[in-house]
């Protein structure tokens, strides 16, 4: 029995020696898992990933530190009335400013009310992440008109983006054309037919011919997500004979759902492929794939991408009754999810919904992949220009279930407030976010993936960042890092430096992280000042912050050796220096570095 002290640069929790151990014992000897200094003969963890990790304070002016992740200088938390506790961890105290920055993304449907470039330039303005294009209503040269419009925003900034997000419809049933609505009545006969054309006083057609197959008596038919509901009486070879349970007016080409069951359509319907094609051609950034009932689906449309060697992320809709037994294989396959409430609600019974949303939300957070909650967020604000309180609490709680997203549809679509709903959902998120305690959604890292050291390294820089209330700086060209910080929910924002514009538009969909996009250069040290130069030139941060720089990844930028590093540093300018960050001269003590290096042990046999 031999034991080993691995130095590193952060506090390192009880866990960490078992997350070690996992690594030891994956490895046939102790030369894989660790390499030896010839001079010293110490040992150092070994690994084809490259990481560095640095808390740098900006400038020697004031001791600036954030609270609870703030980056503000003009927050004041000594005359909060908030001083609750939650698990064990004080709530944050502080007063919101106009800086503060909100963690949770806002993904905003593009419609008539917001198509036009002042409208998504003010979106963007008043907090929109991702732009969501709904191709259930438009056509493609309506689509194409939004994309090129936020492509234009997103060239003229490098810290600011708005990804695209394309929704297939999917195969929804409908009832058919009616010239007028049609008033149904409780108690009253109704049918439904699959004869095209119909339309009567107590007969309308719809487009699925299999809706005879798939219903049975006494099942319950939902018009609307349930705004209108009817029970199976009789079926004939053409017709479908219900009773009125819940009445209303019938519109023409209205959403039709059976509870508990999904229509026996192909998921990916061949317009859906259209429209898939017409996001190829356009380099969007995420699919929203409607009605995913399995993993099949998933894997169909990547192998798709592959051969169109198109770099889009599969978002699953889980929305149909089907999905839920499939849920863990869905999942695994896709890039991330949506909780799509609407139709879920429609399928299952309602009072499941929450429960699933909560479920839905730590599976996506335990495979380290985001989570969109959407449907009804703030569904009256299409009509009036506040909330009802019951959506406020909605969002609520989505944020304190650790979404990284929440999505508007209607209410920015064809809503007659987009605006005003953007702002709640902005205001609601933030007021959220600092009443959270730290670490409140941060996933067990003993049940995180262990695929390689990047975990380790995410975890304790979020413990840093955290205990020394800094926000991070991260350096990727793949984004991977990023995400894993992500998912790790440190308590302040992560500027997430990249040199691949797709990479940025991709990284603004994720929880907590700021992606900028800047040229590296082949010295670290010029890239990592000319990054806090433009974080100060943008107001992200001030003169006497510290921050806590991470580069690491699977496609090293600057360091050759496979080392992982872990290193606190004070970092203090020097006022003579040409640019921030720099030397004066040759014989310069502006950069003073203190190692703090602390101590864990690992046991293990060798054989």
């Amino acid at each position: 029995m031999a034991t080993f002290y691995l130095s590193t640069g952060v506090p390192l929790l009880k866990s960490d020696s078992t997350r070690v151990a996992d690594r030891l014992a994956s490895c046939r000897n102790v030369s894989d898992a660790f390499g030896i200094e010839a001079k010293s003969g110490r040992m150092y963890v070994q690994s084809k990933q490259i990481a560095l990790i640095r808390c740098s304070r900006i400038a020697e002016k004031q001791d600036v530190a954030s609270y609870k992740g703030s980056l503000d200088t003009d927050q004041d938390i000594s005359n909060s009335t908030f001083d609750h506790q939650s698990n064990g961890f004080p709530l944050s105290r502080m007063k919101l400013t106009t800086k503060s920055r909100r963690k949770t993304k806002i993904v905003c449907t593009i419609g008539p009310s917001t198509s036009s470039r002042e409208m998504i330039w003010k979106l963007a303005e008043m907090g929109m992440n991702v732009a969501r294009l709904n191709m259930s209503h438009g056509d493609h040269s309506t689509h194409q008109k939004t994309i090129d419009l936020v492509k234009e925003y997103n060239a003229q900034f490098k810290d600011k983006v708005i990804a695209i997000m394309l929704d297939t419809k999917g195969p929804e049933v409908r009832s058919g054309d009616v010239p007028k609505p049609i008033l149904l009545k409780d108690g009253q006969e109704f049918n439904f037919t699959i004869k095209r054309g119909v339309s009567t006083e107590d007969t309308v057609s719809v487009n699925y011919d299999d809706f005879i197959n798939d219903v049975e008596v006494g099942d319950s038919v939902l018009v609307d997500g349930g705004m209108i509901s009817l029970t199976v009486k009789s079926k004939t070879n053409d017709l479908v004979n219900c009773v009125v349970i819940d009445g209303g007016e019938l519109k023409s080409r209205r959403h039709l759902n059976v509870r508990g069951k999904s229509a026996t359509l192909p998921s990916i319907t061949d317009k859906d492929w259209d429209d898939i094609k017409f996001g190829v051609d356009n380099q969007v950034d995420f699919y929203a794939v409607s009605f995913v009932k399995d993993a099949r689906v998933v894997h169909e449309l990547k192998d798709y991408l592959k051969s169109c060697n198109a770099d889009i992320h599969v978002i699953v809709k889980i929305e149909s009754a089907d999905s839920i037994p499939n849920l863990h294989s869905i999942l695994s396959a896709s890039d991330g999810a949506m909780v799509a409430r609407g139709d879920l609600g429609a399928e299952l019974p309602i009072e499941e919904v929450p429960l699933l949303q909560e479920t839905i939300i730590k599976r996506c957070q335990s495979m380290q992949k985001p989570v969109i909650v959407a449907t009804n967020m703030l569904e009256s604000m299409i009509d009036h220009p506040t909330p009802t309180r019951a959506e406020v609490s909605d969002i609520s709680i989505a944020v304190r279930e650790g979404a990284d997203a929440i999505m508007l549809s209607g209410e920015t679509a064809h809503g007659k407030y987009p605006l005003k709903a953007v702002n709640v959902m902005h205001t609601v998120a933030l007021r959220m976010e600092s009443t959270l305690p730290v670490n409140s959604t941060t996933p067990n890292p003993l049940s995180v993936h262990k695929r390689h050291m990047g975990d380790m390294l995410a975890f304790h820089t979020t413990t840093m960042a955290n205990t020394l209330k800094t926000p991070i700086i991260v350096f990727t060209r793949t984004g991977s890092m990023a995400i894993l910080l992500s998912h790790y929910r440190p308590c302040s924002t992560i500027f997430a430096f990249t040199d691949d514009d797709r990479i940025k538009q991709r990284l603004v969909l994720y929880h907590g992280v700021m992606p900028i996009y800047m040229q590296f250069s082949s010295d670290a040290e010029e890239t990592f000042s000319r990054a806090l130069e433009l974080l100060v030139d943008k107001g992200h941060v001030v003169d006497g912050d510290h921050v806590t720089l991470v580069q690491s990844g699977a496609q090293p930028i600057w360091r050759k050796e496979s080392i992982h590093h872990i290193q606190v540093e004070e970092r203090v300018a020097c006022k003579e220096a040409p640019t921030l960050g720099s030397l004066c001269g040759d014989k310069c003590k502006a950069i003073n570095p203190s190692l703090l290096y602390l101590s864990f042990s690992v046991l293990f046999c060798i054989y």
